[in-house]
Formats: C-alpha cells, sequence, structure tokens
C-alpha cells in the first residue's frame, strides 16, 4: 500500500506546475525521512513539519520560477546553510527509497537532475555619481 505525502502548504499565490511537483516530491521525501526516522505515522513531526515549510516557501519564491533546475545544479542558493545541510540529510536518506515508494516522482526527480541550469541575468551595480560642487 502507498502511502500519500501530505499536501503542502497553501502558497501565497498560486505556483506553476514544475514547482508544485518539487513540493510534492520534497513532500514524500521527508514522509519516508521522518517515518522511518523518527517513527511517525501519516503526519511529520515538528521539525520535519518546519522543514517542509520552510522548504515550501524557498520554492514559491525561487527566482528561475518554472524554469528551475535541480537543487543541486542551481547557480543560486534559496536555503540557508543550516536548511540545506537538513534537506540534504533527508535526501541522502529517502532519495534511494523513492523509486520503491514513489517511482514516476522519482524518474521526475532524475530526469530534473539532468536538467541544464538557466543562469539568471547578472545585476547591474547602481553607480552613485559624485555630487557636483
Amino acid at each position: 500500500m502507498q502511502h500519500r505525502p501530505p499536501p503542502p502548504p497553501a502558497p501565497t499565490e498560486p505556483a506553476g506546475r514544475r514547482i508544485r511537483h518539487e513540493q510534492r516530491t520534497i513532500a514524500a521525501m521527508l514522509d519516508i525521512y521522518c517515518r522511518d526516522l523518527h517513527g511517525t505515522a501519516g503526519t511529520l513531526c515538528p521539525d520535519c513539519a518546519r522543514l517542509g515549510e520552510y522548504a515550501h516557501r524557498r520554492l514559491e519564491t525561487c527566482p528561475f520560477g518554472e524554469e528551475k533546475p535541480a537543487c543541486n545544479q542551481c547557480e543560486v542558493h534559496c536555503y540557508s546553510a543550516a536548511m540545506r545541510e537538513r534537506v540534504r540529510e533527508v535526501m541522502r536518506y529517502a532519495g534511494p527509497r523513492m523509486p520503491l515508494r514513489h517511482p514516476l516522482m522519482a524518474i521526475r526527480h532524475i530526469l530534473a537532475e539532468l536538467r541544464r541550469a538557466p543562469s539568471l541575468p547578472k545585476r547591474r551595480r547602481k553607480t552613485h555619481k559624485p555630487a557636483k560642487s
């Protein structure tokens, strides 16, 4: 019997299809991780729930939007260093288990990792002109 991950929190504005897939994937990985290591069933422990909410918020504000690459291919680090390490830990554990529990999500995630990361346009720095005397 396949267990469905909890739905992502309601976004402030509608997320695109790609972002929703990413949110479902991280929710599924957190579900596997939390159930196996923290002994939860059907719900996440408070710590994993906070990590899931953080990941969903970061996905909603991804500067690449629907062109988003896999996070490990990205030049922009949306997560704080501590949260990035926690997500890596979850992915290291849940990633190898995804094909058994969520095969389509696993395939989609692998394909996303093959996608080339777009680059953001360089921002121009505002130059301050010296005041005329």
